[in-house]
């Protein structure tokens, strides 16, 4: 059984030097109307490999340089539809052009798909016994237009649904259903990134804006209202239709006997996969890059998202930028207290776990962390931690509330920009990691 990682190519390649940032500004200043100089940028500036490695992560999922697995359309596709469902704003204005202008029927299809699908989030069943009565009932959404999609984007809007507004209920028979419409190990694998980057993106995008709005010179102009224009090259008309063998439909894995955690708890778990990850033996170089550290050759979920190796890479890095940059900003207690907020709210039992144990090792606050486990997201912690709570919650929420009202709070709790900043990433980098751990595997009790 795997131990999943404690926390959490490059667009075409992985960089000789992957900490050198791209050219600025990149995506998220595109969306906000950053001016350089300003003091968002400067806020942006201070975590630069998250800053460059979101962008390649970004480019790596948008603009790969092998779409095999899942088309350019495809892609296009699915972005249009999962920024949607996190509200109107500039993410989702920006894909729906790209999309309207590689194919403007089925920038409308989905349009009518979002309508019919759109509500607000997380919520759902848990599958862990103790938690039953939190579980929030809420719409399965099926696709209306099936005829103009098809099946495999069919199946992914719907498991893309499932992954935006109720990923607790993420199963392996939601991999059933994408198998049997096409879909292969390495292309779910994508699906599966792509979505929850998207989720990150989207809050990072609302979160900065906020943050932005209630600072003197923010430095945000009028934000642009999509991406007029042309598709990217290679998009316009792409339907490439991959032979079998390049396509064989995953395999998917089950574990009937396993003992799995009833509740929340800091206790170390295990975590196991419901795909196959990479036999460690036929790992290339690509592949060790990607990992970044090649020691996660020895574990089944970094071995699983390798499988897309590039995307793999900067997430990596953008995560530890996030976590780990200690140069100014939130304490490391509260950044983990972020993650775990923003993990208990979607109900990943595995992330919180780590995340907890995190957070009450660099506070010295045991208690209050599993009072927060225990008892939710409204458990009263002190006024800062409540204020760094309910920041994070309302940044995860689908379609996300973190606002003026947020930000207020936070200030009166006495954090400053950059601290809040680092909230905004570290809460929105679980809408990532919660989405990937949640629908490619399950937790596991220890010694199992």
């Amino acid at each position: 059984m795997s131990t999943a990682p404690t926390t959490a190519s490059a667009p075409t390649t992985v960089p000789t030097d992957p900490d050198v940032p791209p050219a600025v500004p990149d995506v998220v200043d595109h969306l906000l109307g950053t001016r350089p100089g300003s003091r968002l940028d400067e806020i942006r500036g201070a975590r630069p490999a998250a800053r460059a490695n979101a962008q390649r992560s970004h480019e790596a999922l948008l603009e790969p340089v092998d779409p095999t697995h899942v088309s350019l359309l495809e892609r296009s596709v699915v972005a249009a539809f999962v920024s949607a469902l996190h509200g109107s704003g500039p993410v989702a204005a920006r894909y729906a052009a790209h999309l309207g202008a590689a194919d403007p029927h089925l920038a409308r299809v989905v349009a009518r798909e979002v309508a019919s699908g759109a509500t607000t989030g997380p919520y759902g069943a848990y599958r862990e016994p103790a938690l039953a009565g939190e579980s929030r009932p809420g719409p399965v959404y099926r696709v209306q237009d099936g005829e103009a999609l098809g099946a495999r984007l069919t199946a992914a809007l719907e498991h893309a649904h499932l992954l935006v507004l109720r990923p607790r209920e993420a199963s392996p028979a939601a991999l059933e259903r994408l198998a049997a419409a096409g879909w292969s190990t390495d292309g779910i694998v994508t699906l599966a990134q792509l979505v929850s980057f998207l989720a990150f993106q989207v809050r990072v995008v609302h979160g900065l804006g906020a943050l932005a709005a209630e600072v003197p010179d923010g430095g945000t102009a009028e934000a642009p209202d999509g991406v007029a224009g042309e598709a990217p090259d290679g998009l316009a008309g792409d339907r490439p239709e991959p032979g079998p063998a390049e396509r064989a439909p995953a395999q998917v894995l089950t574990y009937p006997d396993l003992r799995r955690p009833e509740a929340f708890t800091r206790d170390q778990l295990g975590w196991v996969p419901w795909l196959e990850p990479l036999p460690r033996e036929e790992l290339t170089e690509r592949h060790l890059d990607g990992l970044v550290d090649r020691r996660r050759a020895d574990n089944d979920y970094f071995r699983l998202l390798v499988r897309d190796p590039e995307v793999l890479a900067a997430r990596t890095r953008t995560d530890n930028d996030i976590f780990y940059n200690t140069r100014g900003g939130l304490p490391r207690a509260e950044r983990e207290l972020a993650a775990t907020a923003a993990s208990r709210l979607n109900g990943c039992v595995f992330c919180a776990s780590v995340h907890a144990r995190f957070a009450a090792h660099h506070s010295r606050r045991p208690e209050d962390v599993q009072r927060l486990l225990d008892e939710g997201v409204f458990a009263d912690l002190g006024p800062r931690w409540d204020a760094v709570v309910a920041a994070a919650v309302a940044l995860s929420s689908t379609p996300p509330t973190f606002g003026a009202q947020e930000v207020g709070a936070l200030r009166a709790a006495g954090l400053d920009d950059l601290e809040i900043a680092d909230l905004v990433h570290g809460a929105a980098f679980f809408g990532w990691a919660n989405r990937l751990m949640l629908s490619l595997g399950e937790p596991a009790e220890p010694g199992v």
